[in-house]
């Protein structure tokens, strides 16, 4: 089959499938349309680019379109889970998009914003529920949503869920299920709990795999330069004195580390962002969209932060830190060489960051060519690098707040440097998130790093008065002497922001039908 209109999918979506130009299915949509139409269970192995949402969102829309069933009140009928609001987002996004001409009901759910609203959201009932794991729970703890009407469920990027630790979550999750459903998984690899969870909760599975995750995008051309720690600012900024490069990546391995960086070019006059889980929600928006229509031509993320990231156009990745997961390497290059593009990825690397490029290397079963430095470029010495190195590990991470932020935001740690200006919701002018690629195919899959969605997360980032019965309560007060009670020091001492992925003030998405 070489064509949409071959699958036999209802009208109204082969209508938004060629309205939009889009003709031809990319190999794992091929595999995957026909036994999830006929309502087979389904476990997919594809990594990001390969246009996975709309190899389950396709034949879940050709479903409803024909059922004229009614969601149950507080229900859902297809529950679509994700690990990052980031990825949450852009499936509710590809629902609306393939599904504009059917008359069906959707949201998405997620922490870190009012609970309530989307309680109201949820009170009809919708047709499809885009979810992360935690808020899910929450939802159900608080009576607000039943799991019994759903009859399909879809678990997008398995393996990310199971490594930031949703496992028992999605146990629960699949308890309150009913056993006559459809399952579609999707995973980029297949280790042994992914096979475990797939074994226990799919019934008689097609199993379909494409492009493992070994194999790094053939059109990206790869670098790496051998730098001391304190020379890489300066690196970064020469290099992006070129103004050849038009939009460049930068990935760090820490949220701090993000902010450094955009500090650093700041100060030689490029404009930056840096993206995070110590960002809000509205932070990030902006700052996006000013990536998107180019008045920010320098992203600066972190690898969980860049599950959230499909900009056209990138024409350079560039590892400022080494990832020490190899997997990551190979997801942050096919951040380039989108759509047919070309596209550069140039990694730097420090002594102690030579044995994360020797696992690289054996992952991609490749070595990465070795580059010198950029002509005109001087490095500072050994020890004048590694004073640099050590001023910026004894500056101090004082969050400062730059426009629109609440009061008390800045408690939570946020982050405030790096942030640019730009348009609310759907940011840029670009291609609609989860849009198939140029060359008439659907979604080359999106990125699919995004702000962790901690198992913990949404009780600790909600107001206390949104804390469900048995939430955590709050520090104990001063004794009579006044000193404060044991532990509250060392508490009161710890940034109130928390790590990769905490929850905290993000907007949520208007429910698209």
């Amino acid at each position: 089959m070489t064509q949409f209109t071959d699958f036999g999918l209802a009208q109204p979506v082969l209508r938004a499938l060629e309205e939009a130009g889009y003709q031809t299915p990319t190999p794992i949509q091929t595999q995957a349309l026909p036994p999830a139409m006929a309502g087979r269970d389904l476990c997919g192995i594809a990594q990001t680019g390969t246009g996975k949402t709309a190899a389950f969102a396709l034949p879940i829309l050709h479903r409803l379109a024909l059922s004229d069933r009614r969601a149950p009140r507080r229900g859902c009928r297809v529950l679509v889970l994700s690990p990052t609001r980031e990825l949450a987002n852009q499936i509710a996004d590809s629902f609306a998009d393939y599904g504009r001409h059917l008359p069906f009901t959707s949201t998405v759910v997620f922490g870190g914003v009012t609970i309530g609203r989307q309680e109201r959201a949820l009170a009809p009932g919708v047709d499809i529920l885009v979810a992360t794991p935690g808020r899910l729970i929450d939802l159900v703890d608080r009576r607000a949503l039943t799991l019994e009407g759903v009859e399909i469920l879809v678990l997008d990027e398995a393996d990310q869920m199971l490594d930031l630790g949703f496992i028992h979550a999605l146990k629960r999750i699949v308890r309150m299920l009913p056993a006559k459903r459809q399952s579609l998984f999707f995973s980029a690899t297949m280790p042994k709990n992914i096979a475990g969870l797939a074994e226990q909760y799919l019934s008689d599975p097609v199993q379909v795999a494409v492009t493992p995750v070994a194999t790094t995008a053939e059109r990206v051309e790869q670098q790496v330069m051998f730098v001391h720690t304190g020379a890489k600012q300066a690196l970064l900024g020469h290099i992006l004195r070129d103004p050849k490069i038009d939009r460049v990546l930068v990935f760090t391995r820490t949220k701090h580390g993000a902010d450094r960086v955009v500090r650093g070019l700041d100060k030689v006059g490029i404009v930056g962002a840096a993206i995070h889980g110590n960002k809000s929600q509205p932070q990030r928006e902006r700052a996006l969209a000013a990536f998107r229509d180019g008045s920010c031509r320098v992203l600066v993320a972190t690898d969980i932060a860049a599950r959230g990231i499909d900009v056209e156009g990138v024409s350079h990745v560039v590892n400022f830190d080494l990832p020490n997961v190899p997997e990551s390497y190979v997801h942050r290059i096919g951040r380039t060489a989108r759509a047919g593009a070309d596209g550069l990825a140039i990694s730097f690397c420090n002594d102690e960051e030579k044995a994360y490029l020797r696992d690289i290397e054996r992952l991609t079963r490749q070595k990465v060519p070795v580059a010198g430095f950029p002509e005109g470029f001087t490095p500072p010495t050994r020890q004048e690098a590694a004073e640099i190195a050590a001023s910026e590990e004894r500056r101090p991470e004082r969050p400062q707040q730059r426009g629109g932020g609440r009061p008390g935001q800045q408690r939570q740690g946020q982050q405030r440097q790096g942030q640019q200006p730009g348009a609310q919701g759907r940011p840029g002018g670009g291609r609609p998130a989860g849009e198939p690629g140029r060359q008439g195919r659907p979604p080359q899959g999106r990125p699919q790093q995004g702000r962790r969605e901690d198992p913990r997360q949404d009780r600790a980032a909600r107001p206390h008065a949104e804390r469900p019965h048995g939430a955590r309560p709050q520090a104990a007060a001063p004794r009579h002497d006044g000193r404060p009670a044991a532990g509250q020091a060392r508490r009161g001492n710890r940034p109130q922001g928390g790590g990769e992925g905490r929850a905290i003030g993000w907007l949520e998405r208007a429910p698209r039908s």
